[in-house]
């Protein structure tokens, strides 16, 4: 099925594939993305591995009156920037024939 010459392709068509994966997750990993909430009062910075790198948040969002709205807005941010590393992680994954993705 497979003589020595098809094999030796195959062998380097396998190691390039992985070598571009590797590239690809530094990249993903590298990435900072800024999710934002509430028109910009809250925002978060994480990173490809999402690690919270910052968190900003508007003085005039922070009232000892409405707690509950700014922990939403903290967690709408953190789900941006989370949606943001999403669309990073699936432009980089390979797809394999039929649309499977490789995840890293």
């Amino acid at each position: 099925m497979f003589n020595g010459a098809n094999m030796q392709q195959l062998m380097k068509q396998a190691r390039a594939m992985q070598e571009q994966m590797e590239r690809d997750k530094q990249e993903l990993e590298e990435s900072e993305v800024t999710g934002t909430a509430g028109g910009g009062a809250v925002s978060v910075k994480i990173n490809g591995r999402r690690e919270a790198l910052e968190v900003k948040i508007k003085p005039e969002v922070v009232s000892g009156d409405d707690v509950e709205m700014l922990e939403d807005l903290v967690m709408a941010a953190v789900n941006d920037a989370n949606a943001q590393i999403d669309e990073i992680a699936e432009r980089l994954s390979p797809k394999l024939p039929g649309g499977m993705n490789i995840p890293f």
